[in-house]
């Protein structure tokens, strides 16, 4: 045996005594949550892997909200589809009664970042879009959770109600606003939600706010050589309209970030452009905060249209709420991840790991899963923006984070594609499963502590009134651009 394949075994080893340290740690309800995940895995895993493949964008995720809506229904689900007026969201229901707990499942994937399932980048499909965020695990982790429980109530072992809330488009547009608008919360007393993340904890801080909205101007062609005097450029208002926002940038606080995508600003060189278009987007650590900062630079579209001698238009498109932070609910996941112990990975997986590294300029130190302690919440976190802080302020929710990739892999990039087409990705869906579905066994076994996460949720809301930023109508369902 050579030394490599000896250390190889060796860690193998080592790694399954430690599993099965922790496993026998777990009893009663949990060690039946974590059976059921082992024994649907191969399934969990096909269908995780479908909706990789499939990688459907915001509000066009047709096939992979089937795929997720028809697993639920013959594991026993009673399943509602196209609920908000959204033909891809859906709620999946089991039992009767207090407790009612539901689960979070996302399953749209981003716009061109295609890959294979390997660590050297090269496009599934040249052009075609793919899960940079995970997404394929998180919907898929999130309903084996829900069924582990829907089989404990079905034996009798514990009462209440568990729902799956498939929720599409949490990349662009946040569909979570317009379910949460339909009232789908109103009857839930916990939320329980996970996201892909580069390591593993229980998620006791907050996102930011933010909100989307585009700027249309309105010109006057013209030749551009010929008569470019007989022309009002609506590509002049938006560059105009852009050093604005560009200039704008020193005077805000450090917590703000503003970010645009030029959408349309004229087709041909030889013609003074009539139309623009741009999508621009506010955030800060705080609604509050975000809020003045949209309006100033709603303002300013008003002031390039002025110089630029051309009419505009602003439509909002969404906005959403920072995550309500729960540490009640955190301390109950902590211990469940205690519980479980940290993902043990193979020598092969490490490798992957590094090798993703290695493409992305990162340093070579493979996968992270170890189990930190119970963080501080900071008052002004870093970091992206979800739709479910539209669901933390109208419900109690706990948060979790788990490692589907290496350490500090870029995220909403290639490589979390390649990882989550793979054992890497699978064995976090798998263990996000676990710590979810035991986490809600906690709350179905013990009332107090429902109780406990729901005064804390009531206590930190205090007097605000949740009001959803989303335009009057129907959701954009048919918006792509």
């Amino acid at each position: 045996m050579t030394k490599k394949l000896r250390f190889a075994t060796t860690f193998i080893l080592v790694a399954s005594c430690f599993s099965g340290l922790y496993s026998q740690k777990i009893k009663g309800n949990k060690k039946t949550v974590e059976a059921s995940i082992e024994r649907h895995k191969q399934e969990l895993i096909a269908v995780s892997d479908s909706i990789w493949a499939l990688a459907e964008t915001a509000f066009q995720e047709t096939g992979s909200s089937k795929i997720l809506a028809d697993y639920a229904e013959k594991n026993g689900f009673k399943v509602e589809r196209g609920v908000a007026g959204i033909p891809t969201a859906f709620v999946a229901t089991y039992g009767s009664g207090s407790p009612v707990i539901s689960i979070l499942g996302e399953f749209d994937a981003l716009p061109g970042i295609s890959q294979k399932a390997q660590p050297e980048k090269e496009p599934l499909n040249a052009g075609a879009a793919g899960h940079g965020c995970g997404h394929n695990l998180f919907g898929t982790a999130s309903l084996a959770a829900a069924i582990s429980i829907k089989e404990l109530l079905e034996a009798g072992k514990l009462s209440g109600t568990v729902k799956f809330m498939g929720t599409p488009a949490e990349e662009k547009f946040f569909g979570k606003i317009w379910m949460v608008s339909s009232g789908l919360w109103n009857d839930v007393d916990v939320n329980i939600s996970w996201h892909p993340g580069a390591q593993t904890e229980a998620d006791v801080q907050s996102t930011l706010a933010l909100v989307d909205f585009k700027v249309e101007f309105f010109g006057q062609a013209a030749h551009a050589s010929a008569d470019p005097w007989n022309g009002r450029s609506a590509s002049d208002a938006l560059e105009l309209y852009t050093t604005g926002i560009n200039y704008y940038r020193e005077h805000i606080k450090p917590t703000v970030r503003v970010h645009y995508h030029i959408q349309d600003g004229g087709q041909v060189v030889n013609v003074v452009p009539d139309y623009s278009k741009i999508w621009v987007r506010v955030r800060d650590t705080k609604r509050s905060g975000m809020t003045p900062v949209y309006e100033r630079i709603r303002e300013m579209a008003e002031g390039a249209a002025i110089m630029a001698d051309v009419d505009y238009k602003i439509s909002l498109i969404s906005g959403i709420y920072e995550v309500l932070v729960n540490r009640s609910g955190g301390e109950i996941m902590q211990k469940n991840l205690e519980l479980l112990g940290p993902i043990a990975y193979t020598e092969a997986e490490t490798a992957f790991g590094k090798k993703i590294q290695e493409a992305t300029g990162k340093p070579q130190v493979g996968m992270d899963s170890a189990i930190l302690p119970l963080k501080e919440t900071e008052e002004h976190p870093g970091g992206g923006s979800t739709d479910v802080g539209d669901v933390s302020w109208n419900v109690a929710n706990i948060n979790l984070g788990v490692t589907v990739a290496p350490k500090d892999t870029p995220w909403h990039s290639w490589a979390v594609v390649a990882c989550g087409g793979m054992s890497i990705g699978h064995k976090g869906m798998l263990y996000a499963a676990k710590a979810m579905g035991m986490t809600m066994v906690d709350l179905f076994e013990n009332p107090s502590l429902v109780k406990k996460v729901k005064d804390e949720y009531v206590e930190r809301k205090g007097s605000t009134v949740y009001e959803p930023m989303i335009p009057e109508g129907p959701p954009p369902i048919d918006i792509q651009n």
